[in-house]
C-alpha cells in the first residue's frame, strides 16, 4: 500500500509534505486528506495491572515512594481493585483477572497512540505478552528498587544486570523521593556496578546535577514521570539539567493509581508546566529516546517511509505537527499500525488491509465508527460483572 497524507513526521527533526509511505501490506493505495503521519509513541514506564482509578494515597506528599506503597494498600482505589484481582504476592500475571488488568492497561496506551509500552514488574512467561493489543516489551531485566530490592520477584540487581548481557535494558526505580534514603540510592547503584549504558532509571527526583552528568557520561537513560512525581512527592526530576548535559530522557506515565491518564495527558501537562522545552524535544523523548533506552528494533522510534511497519495517522488540527500531537485523542486517530497489523482506527480503513484471523471490535467515538484489535469492551464488562456495578476508566473512549 502507498499511503498519502498531508504531512509526514519522520522524526523530531524531519518533516515533509506529501511524502508517500509504503506499508507493504496490500496493493491498494490510500490517500488521507487533512492528516499527519508519525511513528507511534512509546510509553517507557507503566504498571499495567495498576491502571485502576482514581489515584491512591491520602498522606501525600510523601518523602519517598516506598511509604506510598504501604499507604496505597489501604486506599479505596486499591481495595476496590482487590475485589476484581487480589495480588497474593506471586506476581503471576497470567492469572485470568491479572491478565485482564494487564490488557486493560495496554489498551490505555493503544488509545493514546502508542505502539509499545514497558510494563515494569517481574518478567512474565511469553503468553502474557503475546495476548496484548500492542507491543508490551518482553526483552528486559529489572529490579523494583535499590532500597526495597526485588521484593516483587526476580533475581538480585547484579544478577538481573548480568542476565541483560548488555543486549536489553536493565530497569529500576531510583531516587523516587526527597529524603536521605532516596538521596543515597544513586551512590549505591554506582557502588554495585549497575550504572551502565543499558540502565534505565525510573523517576530520579533525588538526583543531583553531578549525578545527572554521570548518567549522561555512562550513556544510561532516565524516565521522567512528571505527573506521578508531582502527585506523590511534590517534586520532580531535574529535567533542565538533564537536557543541558544531553542525557537520554524518556517519558512514562506510571499507573493511573499515581500518574496521569495516559501518555498524551502527560505530554500536555509537561508542556503546560515547562513551556520552554520545545515540542519536538518532547516528541523525541516518547519516540527516538525511548526506542534507544528500551533497545527496540529500527521499526520503532522513527518513521521509515520505504518500509513503514509502525504507523500513527492523526487528524490534522494544528499546522505544527508537534503541536498537533497534543491534540491527540482516540477519536482523532485515523489509523494505528503496529508491526504491520492494524490495531486501531477508522472502521473504513480496515478494509484496506488483508483479512486476518485476529478479531476486531467495533464501536463509535464522537460519531466516528472505529475498529480495535481484540475486545476491550469485554474486559470492561468482566470487571463490571465482578464488581456488580459499572466502573469508569477515563482512558477508555467508550
Amino acid at each position: 500500500m502507498i499511503l498519502h497524507t498531508t504531512q509526514v513526521v519522520i522524526d523530531s527533526k524531519s518533516t515533509h509534505k506529501n511524502l508517500p509511505l509504503n506499508l507493504h501490506t496490500t496493493t491498494k493505495d490510500l490517500s488521507l486528506d487533512n492528516s499527519v503521519a508519525y511513528c507511534p509513541l512509546i510509553n517507557a514506564h507503566d504498571h499495567l495491572i495498576g491502571n485502576w482509578y482514581p489515584k491512591a494515597g491520602k498522606d501525600k506528599p510523601y518523602p519517598n515512594s516506598h511509604i506510598w506503597v504501604e499507604d496505597m494498600k489501604q486506599s479505596a482505589s486499591f481495595l476496590e481493585r482487590n475485589k476484581f484481582w487480589f495480588n497474593d504476592g506471586s506476581f503471576n500475571l497470567l492469572v485470568p483477572e491479572a491478565h485482564a488488568l494487564g490488557r486493560l492497561g495496554a489498551y490505555k496506551n493503544l488509545f493514546s497512540g502508542c505502539s509499545a509500552v514497558h510494563d515494569h514488574g517481574p518478567n512474565q512467561l511469553p503468553k502474557y505478552y503475546q495476548a496484548m493489543p500492542i507491543n508490551v516489551i518482553e526483552a528486559y531485566r529489572q529490579c523494583h528498587s535499590i532500597t526495597l530490592g526485588n521484593w516483587w520477584g526476580g533475581e538480585s540487581p547484579e544478577r538481573e544486570m548480568e542476565l541483560a548481557g548488555g543486549k536489553m535494558p536493565f530497569i529500576i526505580h531510583l531516587g523516587e523521593g526527597t529524603d536521605e534514603v532516596t538521596k543515597q540510592e544513586f551512590a549505591e547503584l554506582e557502588r554495585r556496578g549497575l550504572l551502565k549504558e543499558n540502565t534505565l532509571l525510573i523517576h530520579g527526583i533525588a538526583f543531583t546535577k553531578e549525578e545527572i552528568v554521570r548518567i549522561a557520561k555512562a550513556g544510561a537513560s532516565v524516565c521522567w514521570c512528571q505527573n506521578s512525581n508531582a502527585y506523590l512527592i511534590g517534586e520532580t526530576f531535574d529535567i533542565d539539567s538533564a537536557l543541558q548535559v544531553g542525557a537520554n530522557v524518556v517519558i512514562g506515565t506510571d499507573s493511573t493509581m499515581s500518574g496521569g491518564i495516559n501518555l498524551i495527558a502527560e505530554l500536555r501537562e509537561i508542556h503546560e508546566k515547562y513551556p520552554h522545552i520545545p515540542l519536538n524535544t518532547l516528541f523525541r523523548m516518547v519516540t527516538e529516546n525511548s526506542a534507544k533506552a528500551l533497545y527496540l528494533s529500527e521499526d520503532y522510534g522513527k518513521l521509515n517511509p520505504d518500509r513503514c511497519r509502525n504507523l500513527l495517522v492523526l487528524d490534522r488540527k494544528k499546522e505544527d505537527p508537534f503541536e498537533n500531537i497534543l491534540e491527540l485523542n482516540a477519536a482523532s486517530i485515523k489509523l494505528l499500525v503496529v508491526e504491520d497489523i492494524p490495531r486501531f482506527g477508522d472502521r473504513d480503513l480496515l478494509d484496506y488491509f488483508p483479512k486476518s484471523e485476529r478479531e476486531y471490535t467495533f464501536f463509535d467515538i464522537a460519531g466516528r465508527e472505529k475498529f480495535v484489535i481484540g475486545d476491550p469492551l469485554a474486559i470492561s464488562n468482566e470487571i463490571d460483572s465482578v464488581l456488580g456495578y459499572h466502573k469508569d476508566f477515563p482512558f477508555l473512549p467508550f
